[in-house]
Parts: structure tokens; sequence; C-alpha cells
């Protein structure tokens, strides 16, 4: 009985750091993903629409770059808009317009 209580207290006690970390962590995280998303989709859109190439080998160029692994993208080719998030955290995108390239949308 008393082991099985100081392994509830262990573990009870490691939950509440892991949260409380977490926690802490959060809107680091928020900001580092929302750039990862807004990077991405800008440069994602100006490879798609303007140097014409396909979305898979465009996201191959973005990703040696911090958070990019984790971005994902949705390609809209009707409103020439690309949009990438990091599930949970962010979402961006950005469109094209003549005249004046990839334009980030507004969130």
């Amino acid at each position: 009985m008393i082991a099985n209580r100081a392994t509830r207290w262990v573990l009870g006690t490691g939950l509440a750091v892991l949260l409380l970390a977490g926690a802490l962590a959060w809107p680091g995280w928020r900001q580092r993903a929302d750039q990862a998303a807004g990077l991405a989709a800008r440069l994602t859109c100006s490879c798609r629409y303007i140097a014409g190439r396909d979305l898979a080998g465009c996201r191959q160029d973005l990703i040696g770059i911090a958070w990019m692994r984790l971005v994902r993208y949705a390609d809209d080719p009707q409103a020439r808009r690309v949009t990438a998030s990091v599930p949970l955290l962010a979402r961006r995108a950005a469109r094209m317009r003549e005249g004046y390239g990839c334009q980030p949308e507004p969130r």
C-alpha cells in the first residue's frame, strides 16, 4: 500500500511538472509556429505561382529551416492560394495577386 501511494505521488507530481512546463512554453511554441507557417505560406506561394513548381518540390526547399518539418500545406490552385499550418498551433495563408506577387492574407 505504501509503495502504491508513493508511486502515485511521484507520477502525479511528474504529470503536474510536465503540465506546468508545457503551459509556460506554449506562447513561445505558438510564436515560432506562426512564424514558420507564415514564411512557409509566402515562400511556397511564390514557388508555386511565380516559379511554376509543384507543391512537393516547393516543400522540399524549406525542410532544413527550423519548424518546417511540422508544417502542413494546402494548395488552392483556383484561388492561387497556399495555406500552411502547424497542427494545433498556427495557420497562415498567402495568395498570388497579379502585379504584387504573393501576399499574406489577413488572419
